[in-house]
């Protein structure tokens, strides 16, 4: 996961992308409300999100999105950033899900971004991280922080005005797009692992089979 991680950072600074981290205990403004998420969304309910008992409003962050909205509060346009880190979803633990796993945000907003800024980045980073052969296709999806939505095997999508206005940002003067990817999910494709549950075992015959080359 840190070889995929260090790859990924590398792939985007490349394209000008700064890294912005936040904390792991986010409260709902941050998680939930500044990024639209309407207050019957099934995310808030505990049966897919680990609130604190102390602190009903305060829960384990479900993606690395509150980062974004945390950056877009404390700075002004335009914004090019990455925002790597561990994320919690109160999931049944199985080969193909986990209650915990890593993600990388990205985040462009500035004056005229549209969705083909957003498409060639993600033909880029593919071609950079599995072969300059690689092909891409997106599907329509929907996102309650951007329209339009679309899907490959990482979330990307465009930034909604609502998020924007949020953040006190002029959503008729800039534009931007997001994407999200899981680390274990671009790790499983590259290295060809079958259980996502290895990657948390410390099993050191599975992790002797992977080398930086640093």
């Amino acid at each position: 996961l840190s070889i995929v991680a260090d790859e990924i950072r590398e792939v985007f600074n490349r394209l000008g992308f700064t890294v912005a981290e936040g904390p792991e205990i986010e409260d709902d403004w941050h998680n939930f409300s500044a990024l639209n998420f309407p207050e019957e969304h099934p995310a808030r309910d505990m049966q897919d999100t680990f609130f604190i008992d102390q602190a009903p409003s305060m829960a384990l962050r479900t993606h690395t999105s509150s980062v974004q909205i945390r950056m877009m509060e404390r700075n002004k346009p335009p914004f090019r950033m990455i925002m790597p880190g561990r994320v919690y979803r109160n999931e049944a633990v199985s080969a193909r899900a986990h209650c915990f796993f890593h993600q990388v945000e990205a985040l462009y907003v500035d004056e005229n971004v549209s969705f083909a800024d957003l498409k060639q980045t993600l033909l880029h980073f593919a071609r950079e991280m599995f072969g300059t052969e690689t092909k891409i296709r997106l599907r329509p999806s929907n996102f309650t922080n951007t329209e339009p939505s679309a899907e490959m095997d990482i979330s990307c999508t465009v930034v909604h005005p609502n998020v924007l206005k949020n953040c006190n940002i002029d959503p008729d003067k800039y534009t931007g797009f997001a994407l999200g990817m899981g680390i274990e999910r671009i790790a499983i494709l590259k290295y060809q692992v079958k259980d996502l549950r290895l990657f948390s075992q410390n099993d050191l015959r599975f992790l002797k089979q992977f080398s930086s080359g640093k």
